[in-house]
Order: structure tokens, then sequence, then C-alpha cells
């Protein structure tokens, strides 16, 4: 990693107006952190050109599989001739060209994330970032960061829904005072308690009222957590009209079990589960960079420990243009 340093000329001209949004202490976090990226498809395509072009340290790249023509729709750091190449030697000097100063590794393997080799590897990272991973996956990858008490992240998308986690363990951050004009330069440090994302997956909405449950668009939010338990029971997607009534099931299973507020919702339309059955294993490349450009932006918020952080699972709905951020499990 690198060491706390003076900026250099470069580094000051480059990161000008960050270092005059955020404050130099945020930058120098910013460029002393090492981000782990796991699978590069679009959403993690549009998050690792924001983290790269705001000066992180050193970004390393995972991921084992090749470019595919379905991969140039929404993955910029591609071209024609780059399919059959692995993906991470592709994108690496693409990658680059955006910030010189970041150091780009990669790793054309998944074996890095297997449990001993990902306990070893945790530890000489800041921050990790997992995308369009399958669930139960990212519960054995998210429990072995909150062991070394290191920030973990998943984002993705499915079709024209979109969706981001966070565990930032025990997150301490500077919060400005806007409660009045007079206090507006006054700042408050602040902790926050994130919850696994296991123990998110088991969060009960019967606390909330009717007008709170309906803010957290919960058939979009359901309709996500249906395609992970789908993808734990098939080890696949839904791809075809075979699947919408296994999908229907599962979900009317989530609401009731999560004991949603029935006056907001008792069973997802069944228009949004075809849409979602039909579409969940394809990318629409704007999903993916709002998706993409959400996750980013959060992670540079961690890393500044500048005002607070998603708190703690995001949906974006592709169909309304909306997101909602539903609290799951946290104090």
């Amino acid at each position: 990693m690198m060491t706390s340093a003076e900026f250099t000329e470069e580094e000051q001209g480059r990161y000008d107006r960050q270092i005059r949004l955020w404050g130099i202490e945020a930058q120098q976090r910013m460029r002393n952190a090492t981000i782990l990226v796991a699978r590069l498809k679009g959403t993690a395509t549009e998050t690792i050109k924001n983290i790269v072009l705001a000066g992180i340290g050193k970004l390393i790249l995972v991921d084992a599989d090749d470019v595919e023509e379905e991969d140039l729709g929404a993955g910029f750091f591609f071209r024609d001739d780059d399919v059959g190449k692995k993906r991470v030697e592709a994108a690496k000097a693409r990658i680059e060209d955006l910030n010189p100063l970041v150091t780009v590794e990669t790793v054309p393997s998944f074996n890095v994330l297997n449990n001993q080799n990902f306990e070893s590897t945790v530890n000489g990272v800041d921050l990790v970032c997992i995308t369009e991973w399958d669930r139960d996956d990212l519960i054995r990858l998210n429990n072995i960061c909150r062991r070394s008490r290191k920030p973990f992240y998943t984002g993705g998308t499915y079709g024209l829904l979109g969706y981001i986690f966070c565990d930032l363990v025990d997150h301490v951050y500077i919060s400005p005072n806007r409660s009045s004009p007079k206090d507006a330069q006054k700042n408050s440090q602040v902790k926050a308690l994130y919850s696994s994302l296991q123990d998110a997956l088991s969060h009960r909405w019967s606390a909330l009222s009717k007008r709170q449950t309906k803010e957290l668009n919960p058939a979009a939010v359901f309709a996500v957590l249906s395609l992970w338990q789908f993808q734990s029971i098939r080890k696949r997607l839904p791809s075809g009209t075979q699947d919408i009534e296994e999908l229907q099931q599962i979900t009317d299973v989530l609401v009731s079990g999560a004991d949603v507020n029935k006056q907001v919702l008792t069973t997802i339309p069944h228009n949004l589960i075809e849409s979602v059955t039909m579409t969940a294993a394809h990318e629409f490349s704007p999903v993916c960079a709002i998706v993409g450009g959400l996750l980013a932006q959060d992670i540079l918020k961690t890393l500044a420990a500048r005002e607070p952080p998603i708190a703690n699972f995001l949906i974006f709905d592709g169909n309304t243009g909306g997101a909602s951020v539903c609290r799951l499990s946290m104090p």
C-alpha cells in the first residue's frame, strides 16, 4: 500500500477539485486505499471508472472469464477484437489510461476468492467490492471481510433492476450539522453500526408504517431477493416462461415471511415477475451506468469518511427511474 506523503504537483492538479470539495485528508485516504473489485461486468466497469478517476491508490481486479460479445454493450473497456481475451487483460491498459497515478493489478482467476486465499487477500486491501455474484457466496465473502473488519460492498443489475448492499462493520464519518444556518460549519463525528448480509436478509418489515413501507418500493426489493433465492436453488438465473410461476411463488413466500405491511404488498405484481424473469440475465447499459455510478460514489464516500454512506441496501428500479434505500437489520 502507498504510504502517506505530500501530494505531487501532478496530483494536486489532477485532484484539485476533489481536495477543495472533501479536504486534503479525505483525498489522502483515497490515495492510500487498495480496493479489490471482482467480476468485470457492466456495473463494475462504471464503478472502476469513477474510483480510478477519483484517485484511489491501487485497484486489484479479479475476473477469470473471457470477453464475450454481449460484454461489448455495457463494458466500455472492451473492443470487438477483445472477444476471447481475458476480461482483466483486455481492460487493464484502458483502466490505466484513465489515471496513470493509480496502480492496477489484475488477477485472471477466481481462486483468490476461495476461503483461505480470500482471508489472506483481505488482509492486504482496504475495501472489497464484489459485483454480479450469487447470494450464498456473497454471504461467505462478507463474513470473511467482517472478521477482518474490512468494508464490504456488492452491487449488480438484473435487467431493469439494480442493487447495492454494503457492510461497513462500524463506520465512523464526519457529518455536517445542517440543523440551522448558524451551525452550518459545525461538524459532528458519527459512528454507524452495520449488519452482515446474512443478518440483513432476515430483516422483518413489521415496524414500518404503510407510508414508510410504500416509500421503499418493496416490490422491487423482493424481486431482487427472490432472484437471489431462485439462483441459490437452481444455480442459474430465470430465463424463460417456464420459470415465471416458480419465481412468483418464491417472492410470495419471502414477502409473507418478512411481515411486510399487507396494505402495501401481499404479492409482487405478476407483470413485474414476468419482466424480471425474462430480463434478469441481461445487462442494460443505462442501468449499469446508474448503479455503478452510485456504487462508486458510495465507496468514495466511505473512503473519505465524509457524509453518511448507504445504510445499507439500495434498490434501483429502472421501470420508474427511482432508487430507494432500505435499512435492513441495522440498529
